[in-house]
């Protein structure tokens, strides 16, 4: 990670935004501080599963499946519940198939479906990463519960105008 600046450089473009579109600044300044804070949590994030051989995605991916009543979910439902592309499930769960954490096999309901499916030590995997994201706070060790809780109410109507989701 970069050194820390002496400045804040999203007030500075905020700054050099007001004199040239003073009516885009605060816009602009909101959308860059959501990408940077982005950035910087998965950073964090990503460190605290390093030690389980995880990314985020893979992270992602095996909790979903430990959610489940069966343990396994149509690889087409998952891209749907992750909010990805199939193809980032395709190889998420292929780099966790190789390493004994998830099974792939066709649905005995419709063969044209693939089902992926956690092993006990995938469980035992997510238990152990799961562990470490809450010792890190997710990534938000600053951040009090009901300030997370302000936060994601914020980000909510952003995401539903975006198309994210259409529930209230």
């Amino acid at each position: 990670m970069p050194q820390s600046l002496s400045f804040d450089p999203i007030a500075e473009a905020h700054r050099q935004w007001s004199d040239r579109w003073p009516e885009y600044a605060d816009h602009m300044a909101a959308v860059t501080s959501v990408m940077r804070v982005q950035q910087l949590l998965l950073s964090r994030i990503e460190d605290a599963l390093r030690p389980c051989g995880l990314t985020f995605a893979a992270y992602e991916a095996l909790q979903l499946l430990t959610f489940t009543r069966t343990g396994a979910l149509p690889m087409g439902k998952m891209g749907d519940r992750l909010m990805v592309h199939p193809a980032s499930v395709t190889n998420v769960i292929g780099r966790l198939e190789k390493r004994g954490l998830v099974t792939r096999s066709p649905s005995p309901d419709d063969r044209r479906v693939v089902l992926a499916e956690i092993t006990p030590a995938g469980r035992a995997l997510a238990d152990e990463a799961t562990a470490a994201l809450h010792e890190a706070a997710f990534g938000l060790p600053e951040v009090t519960g009901p300030r997370a809780a302000e936060v994601t109410d914020l980000l909510r109507p952003i995401r539903r105008a975006a198309g994210d989701f259409t529930t209230a």
